[in-house]
């Protein structure tokens, strides 16, 4: 038995999956998870404007990652594979920030462009998905946000068509700023939101196919997991309620609204938002009403599973497992 990890380095959060492959040979082998971990360092705040990871930033997440290899030590992880996305893709200091992971984590993390990011997104989300395509992969990150539009193929689902725009919870809510999402013209300024990630988003829907009986949506991020906790409303984080989950479109869009409406004190008391997630929620909810608009589904599939996911995945095929 060997044991692999995933490290996802994004523009707000930085996941670690740690798992176990099991089996007597690469066609059988079967992945357990060991550990699963997420925290949130906001590496990307403030790229958009200075073009620049800040040194702050940099140092909360290099302590995660230095807390993340003890992890690795401590399971006895042989390999490691770790990505940053889109806050570093986007910084002209980035050689810094992966010297400085590299002496925390001992790996240096690759640079993802945005196809590799949707590319991994994709294989992580649908990973032990049985929903037949087409289908619409949704991954709303910190800096940006990858679509994939996924078909049936004679080998099983495969990508047809995939976009990056440059909006993410964080460039979007910098770019509003907080005067103006706290103000009590904020339903103005989420109606702006809305507006810039569908002109991000146009050209994408103009590959998405005319005929769309039948369609479907999954996603896959905090933002989708957030609100799907607050339509369950349960009260603190539960991965085993929400990964799998399928909530009525309707139900979302009223859920975004409501969150949009209210202020940061009113966001912070939501069970699952809390402090750490109130002040980016909002633009979340515009990205995610923005892609309803241009692929209207019925219910919103819900994975928590990503990009980490699909790391791991992407181990196993060059080891020679099967997928």
């Amino acid at each position: 038995m060997s044991r692999v990890a995933a490290v996802d380095i994004g523009t707000n959060s930085v996941r670690l999956l740690v798992a176990e492959l099991d089996g007597t040979s690469p066609r059988d082998a079967k992945v357990v998870p060991l550990d699963r971990r997420m925290r949130i360092t906001r590496l990307g705040q403030g790229v958009d404007r200075t073009r620049a990871l800040a040194p702050d930033a940099i140092e909360r997440t290099t302590a995660v990652l230095r807390e993340y290899r003890a992890a690795l030590d401590e399971h006895g992880v042989t390999r490691v594979r770790a990505t940053a996305t889109s806050a570093a893709r986007d910084a002209t200091n980035r050689e810094v920030f992966f010297t400085a992971a590299r002496d925390a984590l001992g790996v240096v993390p690759e640079l993802l462009s945005g196809e590799e990011e949707a590319a991994l997104s994709f294989l992580g989300a649908t990973a032990d998905l049985d929903a037949p395509a087409p289908y619409l992969v949704v991954d709303i990150g910190g800096g940006s946000t990858e679509l994939v539009l996924v078909e049936q193929s004679d080998s099983g689902p495969r990508i047809r068509a995939w976009w990056s725009a440059p909006w993410g919870v964080v460039s979007l809510t910098e770019s509003e700023g907080k005067e103006a999402l706290e103000g009590p013209d904020r339903l103005k300024a989420y109606k702006r939101m809305r507006q810039r990630v569908r002109r991000a988003f146009s050209n994408f829907a103009g590959m998405l196919p005319e005929q769309r009986d039948g369609i479907r949506l999954l996603g896959t991020s905090g933002t989708v997991t957030t609100l799907a906790s607050v339509h369950l409303a349960l009260p603190s984080y539960d991965r085993r309620a929400v990964d799998g989950l399928h909530v009525p479109i309707e139900a979302m869009q009223k859920i975004s609204g409501m969150i949009a409406s209210m202020d940061y004190d009113e966001r912070s008391g939501l069970p699952c938002i809390g402090n750490e997630r109130a002040d980016l929620v909002v633009a979340g909810c515009a990205i995610l009403e923005a892609i309803i608009e241009i692929w209207p589904a019925k219910n919103l599939g819900v994975a928590d599973r990503g990009i980490r996911e699909g790391i791991l995945r992407s181990l196993m095929a060059r080891d020679g497992h099967q997928l």
